[in-house]
Parts: structure tokens; C-alpha cells; sequence
């Protein structure tokens, strides 16, 4: 680094570490500034290569000194240009409603947040403990707020932290609002000037819980069966209290919980990655399962002694990941994708009358089209994100791949795999009232509509530059063929479509034996490139399901080696 550099870096680290409200991340930066090791030089210099942006997720980073890192200066900068921008936009003296997940820091971030607002003329308002993110969302709409703030990185690793804001419909934000955000952030001046009482605003207490709990009874049909039994993991986040109380509230059996992971703990012990689609996340549940099994008496009284399903929640608790019994599965148990979750749900609720717009975003399958169309309700295609999702026009129903379910968007405006779960017990307790499976059910729904199978190929990368190599080297030279079939549209999507505002994303059709198609986006809270494979193979009977999946798996697989080959990655 040349020398000049050198000594604007370290005056810049040490004017952030002035203003540092934190000792850990001042001292943090106190042994990076003094450290004479090369690695700890380029360490700081990435530390202030920029500052971590404000946008449509809110904030999300990794948790250290610095401005690119997530950290209480960070947040207090955050707090006071959303309040700039509420005050700005006629907010006024409105309430601010903040929750916050058990991870490192988020507690501390809640308070800041709180004192900030205060201090800024706005009310504010906290949940009272860690709790869902749903909860979070339900509160903002529940009492009025202008915003709310949710402080969480949901799944991501255990290092760390992120900020989401919702506005006062209860539904995250899009744009313009979060570069008019944004550009507040910019704005503020010293911390210093930040106004931070001590005291001032509210601390909630359980009766927002409870007006929660009372509102998910909507969700299920009075009187339907509530005889499933569970497994249920919380991925040591903090779903495991509020699932509990639902389940319990609603009469269904008391779900087995996996005991290793039912308490919140931000270090996440157990898993490599605190998300349910992640290898071996499931597999202490699975492990619980096959003991409740085990265990049961043998002249049970139960119908049914063993489990019916596994439920996990990611650790804010706002998706819900669904395993089913399957012997041929290595475990005994398939965890179930996604769409699948999300076509069963909509299946359920088309059988209860529901009506209205069923959504799903642009990466997820399109049988929740063919669903809607066979049922006559509306259907709608957003964007990727519950804040375009919760938007859809007259939404009754919601979904997308990544585990996220609305399922009673009037009480949450926004993904909760709380009341997700509770649905999914209720289908799959009227379906063994019937004497029937979960699967039965999605092979039926294959036989009227098609298999729709779909698959991922996700790459996580250290260097964020690698993904839009892959985006332009695609943009560049397009595939015409992928797995044999060929391409008959290609849409870059930054270019919007006559229903989709921009985004930075590219969407291929296929055609030829069989219908295909490919998604290639960057993710929008890791540094990923996920690219959204969907085969449709025509069913004509259940006897010839088992060739469809092989000839769907077999496509799957050369549409993941066509498009990583013709992404360079």
C-alpha cells in the first residue's frame, strides 16, 4: 500500500474508532490500527473499502468494526436516516415498532435503535425478548406503527447481523424508499450529533404475544382434524416458544422437540449453516424422529404412535421447512423442497374455498399457476422477496421457494413459519383422518397438472466480482440449448417485463420434449449466484410417476452442468 494510503487509512479507522460507542469494536480496531502484520493492513483497508449499503433487505453483514461491518455505529447511522426519512415522509411522532432475534448484538442494536427514535421525536416500542420475526411484522400492523425494525440475520452464519425495516402496512420495503433511506444514511453527520437518550420509550409486554397467538387461530378451518404428531427443530434460534404456544393453542398434539437445538444460542453449535436447506441441518431432527418412533408403546393408544412430520424453522422463524416419512429416503425421512410445501398449501387452501390472489415469486415453480387457474382464484408473479410477494394485488396466499409461506396475509404481511406450520399440520392431520399421505397428495397434484420438479445450483464465493463475470459472460454469449432443449426466450430481466419492475436477473424458457426453465440471479442477502432449474413432465397416470422423476432428475442434472458451464462457474 503506498505510503500516502497507508496514512489515510489509518486516519479514517481512527476517527471511526473515536466515535465508536462500542468498547469491543474499539478495541477490535485498536489491534488492527496498531498491528504492524500485512494481513491485519489489508484486513483494515477492506474493513473501509466503502460502507455496507443500505437497500431492499435492509442491512445484512458480517459483525466487526468498521464501517462494512455490521456494528452499533452502523446501526445508530442506520436508525437515525430512517427516522429522517419517516419524519420526512409525514410520520411525525409515529410509532416505531423494534424486535430482534438471540443472535451476537442484536439486543444491543434493538436498544440503539429504540434510543435513536426516541431521541429523534418518534415513539418507540420493543418487544419484549427475542421473538419470531413474524411477530415483529404482525405488531407493526397490529398497533398502527409508521415502521417497524427487525433486527436479524435470519439463516445466515453465525457471525453474522442484519437490520430489515418494514413500513407501516407491515410489508418491507422496496423502492424508491430504500435508496431515499439510504441516501438519509449517507446524510447523517457525527455521531455525536445523534440524539440517544437513556430512556423514553416502551418495552411491550407479552400481551403482543398473545394478540399473535390469537390471530394464527385464523388460519386454521374450526373443527378440522388436529391429529398429526411432530418433530420440530427451532435451529437454536427463537421459534421454539412461540410454536409451542401456537401448536398448543390450536389442540394439536405437543410437537417432540429436537432437544439440542430447541434453545436459542447465537454460536449455532450444531449445524454448519443455521438453514434448513443446508446438508445435515435436519439431520438431529430426523434423529429425533426415529427415537419418538422408537420409544412409542407398543399397544399405543395413539392411531398413530410414530411421527407424521418434521417441522424446522430457520432462527428468526420466518420459513418453515416440512421432512415427510420416506423409507426409501437414507435417514427414513425426505425433507420436502420448497415448492412442494407451497404447492400442498395451496392445494389445501383451494380445497377449503379460499379466494383471492395466490402469488409466488419468479424463481419459484409454476404449478401454483396451474393450481390458482384450476381452482379460478387469481394468481401473480412478483419478483423474488416477500416485500414484492406482499404487495400482489388482493393476496389471500403467498409463496416462494426459499421455505417462505403467507397463509393469512391480514394478520402478517410477510413470510411466518409459524402459522405456515400450523396449516401444513392441519393438511396433513385431515389427510391421515383419510388415510392418506402428504406425498399422495403432491402425486395427485402431478397427475392433474404435470410434474413439476425443480432444482438449484447455488455458488457461494468469496469474491463478489465472480458473479457478475458469470452475469455478463451469460448476458454476453447466451445459451441457445441447455440439456437438449432449446432456448425460445431469453429475458434479462434488469430491462423489466411488462408485469416485473427491474431486476438484476436473467430468465431462459425451453421447450423441446419437455417444457423447462432457468432463473440466474445473484442472491440479494448472500454472496451467492443461484440459478432456479423447473422441468415440467407431462403425467398421465400414477403408475407412470416413478419413469417422470427419473426423466425430470435426469433433465435437472443437465440443466446444472448446461448453465454452470455456460456461467463459467
Amino acid at each position: 500500500m503506498h505510503q500516502n494510503a497507508h496514512q489515510d487509512l489509518l486516519v479514517r479507522a481512527k476517527t471511526w474508532q473515536a466515535e465508536d460507542p462500542d468498547s469491543e469494536t474499539r478495541e477490535e480496531l485498536g489491534r488492527l490500527i496498531d498491528s504492524g502484520d500485512p494481513r491485519d493492513l489489508a484486513d483494515l483497508a477492506e474493513r473501509f473499502a466503502g460502507t455496507l449499503q443500505f437497500g431492499t433487505a435492509g442491512l445484512r453483514g458480517e459483525l466487526g468494526a468498521g464501517p462494512m461491518r455490521m456494528n452499533r455505529a452502523v446501526v445508530i447511522r442506520a436508525a437515525a436516516g430512517l427516522a429522517a426519512y419517516l419524519k420526512d415522509t409525514g410520520a411525525g411522532a409515529g410509532l416505531v415498532v423494534i424486535g430482534y432475534d438471540a443472535r451476537y448484538k442484536s439486543a444491543e442494536f434493538a436498544r440503539d435503535t429504540a434510543a435513536v427514535m426516541t431521541g429523534a421525536g418518534l415513539r418507540a416500542a420493543v418487544l419484549p425478548r427475542p421473538l419470531p420475526t413474524p411477530v415483529l411484522a404482525f405488531a407493526v400492523r397490529h398497533l398502527g406503527a409508521v415502521a417497524g425494525v427487525e433486527v436479524t440475520a435470519s439463516h445466515n452464519p453465525p457471525r453474522d447481523n442484519g437490520y430489515k425495516v418494514y413500513l407501516g402496512d407491515g410489508s418491507q420495503i422496496v423502492p424508491p424508499a430504500d435508496a431515499e433511506i439510504a441516501a438519509r444514511i449517507a446524510a447523517v453527520g457525527a455521531l455525536e450529533t445523534v440524539a440517544r437518550p437513556d430512556s423514553g420509550w416502551e418495552v411491550l409486554g407479552d400481551e403482543i404475544l398473545a394478540a399473535y397467538l390469537a390471530r394464527t387461530d385464523a388460519v386454521l378451518t374450526p373443527g378440522s382434524p388436529r391429529t398429526a404428531r411432530t418433530v420440530h427443530t427451532a435451529l437454536h434460534g427463537v421459534g421454539t416458544e412461540t410454536l409451542l404456544a401456537a401448536f398448543a393453542r390450536a389442540g394439536f398434539p405437543a410437537p417432540v422437540l429436537v432437544p439440542e437445538q430447541a434453545e436459542p444460542d447465537p454460536a449455532f453449535p450444531t449445524v454448519a449453516f443455521p438453514n434448513p436447506e443446508e446438508p445435515g441441518a435436519m439431520d438431529l431432527a430426523y434423529a429425533t424422529a426415529n427415537k419418538a418412533a422408537s420409544d412409542a408403546p407398543l399397544h399405543s393408544p395413539s392411531p398413530s404412535p410414530g411421527i407424521d412430520l418434521i417441522i424446522a424453522n430457520d432462527p428468526d422463524a420466518d420459513r418453515c421447512a416440512v421432512a415427510v416419512p420416506d423409507p426409501a429416503a437414507e435417514a427414513g425421512w425426505r425433507m420436502l423442497r420448497g415448492d412442494e410445501v407451497g404447492a400442498l398449501l395451496a392445494a389445501h387452501l383451494v380445497a377449503k374455498g379460499a379466494r383471492g390472489t395466490f402469488a409466488a415469486s419468479i424463481v419459484s415453480s409454476s404449478l401454483l399457476g396451474r393450481i390458482a387457474a384450476a381452482a379460478g382464484v387469481g394468481y401473480a408473479e412478483t419478483l423474488t422477496g416477500f416485500k414484492w410477494i406482499a404487495r400482489a394485488e388482493g393476496l389471500r396466499y403467498g409463496y416462494e421457494e426459499a421455505l417462505g409461506y403467507c397463509v393469512d396475509p391480514e394478520g402478517v404481511r410477510d413470510k411466518d413459519g409459524i402459522t405456515a406450520a400450523l396449516l401444513v399440520a392441519e393438511a396433513a392431520s385431515e389427510l391421515k383422518e383419510s388415510g392418506r399421505t402428504v406425498q399422495a397428495l403432491l402425486d395427485d397434484l402431478a397427475v392433474a397438472h404435470g410434474l413439476h420438479a425443480t432444482d438449484q445450483l447455488s455458488v457461494r464465493v468469496q469474491d463478489l466480482s465472480l458473479i457478475a463475470e458469470a452475469m455478463r459472460r451469460l448476458r454476453e454469449h447466451p445459451p441457445v440449448e441447455l440439456a437438449g432443449l432449446r432456448v425460445t426466450s431469453a429475458e434479462d430481466l434488469t430491462e423489466g417485463t411488462e408485469t416485473l419492475p427491474p431486476t438484476d436477473g436473467l430468465r431462459y424458457h425451453l421447450e423441446g420434449t419437455y417444457r423447462a426453465r432457468v432463473i440466474v440471479r445473484p442472491s440479494g442477502t448472500e454472496p451467492k449466484l443461484k440459478c432456479y432449474l423447473e422441468v415440467v413432465v407431462p403425467v398421465t397416470d400414477a403408475a407412470t410417476l416413478p419413469a417422470a422423476r427419473d426423466v425430470a432428475d435426469g433433465v435437472l442434472a443437465s440443466l446444472k452442468r448446461d448453465v454452470a458451464e455456460a456461467a463459467g462457474i
